[in-house]
């Protein structure tokens, strides 16, 4: 993140770019410094079709998935307590706004039930879908050679596709909450390479093999 977002204060993006963004370099790839960026920039455009404090949405975009620092299945609850206990938030936000932001974090997560509860939340949620096709298999991909190294190519491919139905299919868990966003027309497009499973595994062999080199040789 090169340039400091408009409605934001320069020291608190400082702040965020220097002691928040690098926590995201010890993450799996499809959680990186990347895409934490990327999240910040969408959540920072979508922002200006609502009455959202900007430098709210940019501090719940920066800090949503800081909490994969303890682990996958309760970072969302993790980086909202983060949010909160973090002092140095006091020099630019009162303790209501924290609560928000620490709020926005917390429903972020794809999987959750329940729909957000505030407009930072739905903002953050949106922009954390991400849905570029390529992008969302390749990143299911990398995170199935970061937390299952057990399986084979075949068990990975399995994995590949479960998840895929599962969250990005007609019926899956997936929600949508901006209409402003890129994202319907994105999802249309990757439920289309879904359904065509050859075109799926193609793109899936090439993802496969990537990830594969890019294993650190042991000796």
């Amino acid at each position: 993140m090169k340039s400091c977002p408009k409605g934001v204060s320069p020291s608190l993006f400082e702040y965020v770019r220097t002691a928040i963004l690098p926590l995201y370099d010890s993450f799996d790839k499809g959680h990186g410094r990347d895409h934490a960026e990327y999240v910040v920039d969408q959540a920072m455009t979508l922002c200006r079709y609502y009455e959202a404090d900007p430098q709210m949405v940019f501090t719940a975009a920066a800090y949503h998935d800081t909490g994969l620092c303890e682990d996958r299945k309760t970072h969302h609850i993790v980086s909202a307590r983060i949010i909160r206990s973090d002092r140095e938030l006091r020099r630019w936000f009162n303790e209501e706004q924290i609560g928000i932001i620490a709020d926005a974090a917390e429903d972020h997560r794809a999987s959750s039930k329940n729909e957000p509860r505030t407009i930072y939340g739905k903002l953050i949620a949106e922009s954390d879908r991400q849905i570029v096709p390529l992008t969302v298999i390749r990143r299911t991909v990398q995170y199935g050679f970061a937390h299952y190294p057990e399986l084979d190519k075949e068990g990975h491919w399995a994995r590949t596709l479960e998840h895929l139905k599962e969250k990005y299919a007609e019926g899956g868990y997936l929600k949508l909450w901006i209409p402003e966003s890129e994202n319907r027309e994105r999802l249309k497009e990757l439920r289309a390479i879904i359904e065509d499973r050859k075109l799926l595994r193609s793109i899936f062999e090439k993802e496969y093999a990537a990830a594969c080199c890019s294993i650190p040789t042991k000796f």
